[in-house]
């Protein structure tokens, strides 16, 4: 299957519940964010700015766990910022998983590798043969140096302290815009592909659940997408999101005072997102795409759908915001008060016209990806072509060889950049070996 049995059903019996039950609107996502903080300034994100202000609060472990109970999402995804930075990420996994939800832990990997490695050392304690293997793949696939597993060896220095363990669960969800040159452009710093990369082999070798998560600009040209996702087939990635890069306030007023770019140079208008995405379609027959067809007809502009961000809502340090993940009007003390307040006739475009005008380029997943899961503007035969998408046979990975290490930048993001000396090849192993070996010391 595309998506694990376990975990369809679970989202499954809370559509069917809720609708059997008349219920109009209800979350099927919860987007978490229990802090802004990053160590990352990406291109075309606004948080960080946003929420300047406010940019060292904390929700409380308490908050966190209380929004999840509160909205009833089966999925949670953990985003930010960087999540984690959050002192108490792995006590809201776990709190999650105890509550019976699908976690995505939304990050940029470069902090991924040292949790994993404090999962492995809980596992010497438990099971000492399984963790050596691990241990000795690890090292010899340098992803982990020798003087790492020697720690690790030793077991947990807080036999007390929980850990993000491997789940059918949880995933972690890698942000990854492109192959090394353009990631590292995007993200603003040399060097994050390849840590994410490793990141990635590394939670593979130890029995994780990796997905991913691409963006794309009007910079990103339509073929490297395909290399990415081909690319990513080589690790053994077991599932993508992509949507289109979308103009939302704070990351216009950021770019144009922070780095002197024009938005308009950078974003996707609406033509523009259905002209990148026109192969989409093939895409999700090719690699394991994470979705619903639906929506990727809507991305190839094949059809129209309404936006349903209620079901996607975000609650962050200031509270349930407004009107979706990326427009803001306000911050509400509850869920409920968000679906009461917001005026939902007022936002998305219907019929080609943009019920506000912050609206008019928007093709988000966020809005529009569960309005294809619910069936809201369904047509004949819309329900089986879901099914067959989700319950089909998962795309089989092909050995093609990718340049993914295509380049690297001064260090300055979008501010300049250069060609790599030379490009080389990767394959399943990875390449460019003694980087890689480098950055497996960090």
């Amino acid at each position: 299957m595309r998506f694990p049995l376990a975990l369809t059903a679970r989202i499954a019996r809370h559509i069917i519940s809720n609708k059997i039950r008349g219920v109009k609107k209800f979350a099927t996502v919860l987007q978490l964010e229990p802090l802004h903080t990053c160590n990352l300034t990406c291109t075309g994100c606004g948080r960080i700015r946003e929420y300047s202000t406010s940019i060292k609060d904390l929700m409380p472990l308490e908050d966190c766990l209380q929004a999840s109970d509160e909205c009833g999402a089966p999925m949670v995804s953990i985003c930010g910022g960087e999540p984690l930075i959050y002192p108490h990420i792995e006590d809201l996994v776990n709190g999650l998983l105890k509550r019976k939800r699908i976690v995505y832990v939304c990050t940029n990997a470069m902090f991924m590798r040292k949790k994993m490695r404090d999962y492995l050392a809980t596992l010497f304690a438990k099971n000492k043969d399984k963790a050596e293997a691990m241990a000795q793949v690890l090292v010899s696939e340098e992803l982990m140096t020798q003087a790492q597993a020697d720690e690790a060896r030793k077991g947990p220095k807080d036999a007390k302290k929980t850990v993000i363990a491997p789940t059918q669960w949880m995933y972690w969800n890698v942000h990854l815009d492109g192959l090394e040159r353009t990631h590292d452009l995007i993200v603003e710093r040399e060097g994050v592909f390849k840590e994410a990369v490793l990141a990635m082999r590394m939670a593979k070798v130890l029995g994780y659940q990796v997905a991913t998560n691409t963006t794309v600009y009007k910079e990103t040209e339509v073929q490297e997408i395909e290399d990415l996702f081909q690319f990513l087939n080589t690790l053994n990635v077991d599932g993508h999101t992509i949507a289109p890069g979308y103009e939302y306030d704070a990351a216009k007023a950021d770019m144009v005072k922070r780095l002197g770019i024009e938005p308009e140079n950078f974003f996707l208008t609406r033509k523009l997102t259905i002209k990148k995405f026109a192969k989409i379609e093939e895409w999700g027959r090719l690699f394991p795409i994470l979705g619903t067809p639906v929506y990727l007809e809507f991305l190839a502009g094949k059809r129209d759908l309404t936006c349903s961000a209620w079901a996607i809502p975000t609650r962050n340090v200031r509270g349930w915001k407004g009107p979706c993940y990326l427009m803001t009007d306000g911050h509400y003390k509850t869920y409920q008060e968000l679906l009461d307040k917001t005026n939902w006739d007022k936002v998305g475009v219907v019929n080609g016209e943009a019920r506000d005008p912050r609206c008019e380029n928007c093709m988000m997943n966020c809005g529009y990806e569960p309005t294809a899961a619910l069936g809201l503007n369904s047509k004949r035969g819309d329900l089986m072509k879901n099914i067959k998408f989700n319950f089909g046979t998962k795309p089989k990975p092909k050995p093609v060889q990718v340049d993914a290490f295509n380049g690297v930048t001064s260090g300055k993001g979008h501010l300049t950049g250069a060609e790599a000396p030379a490009k080389n090849s990767c394959g399943a192993g990875g390449a460019q070996k003694e980087s890689l070996a480098a950055a497996a010391a960090k």
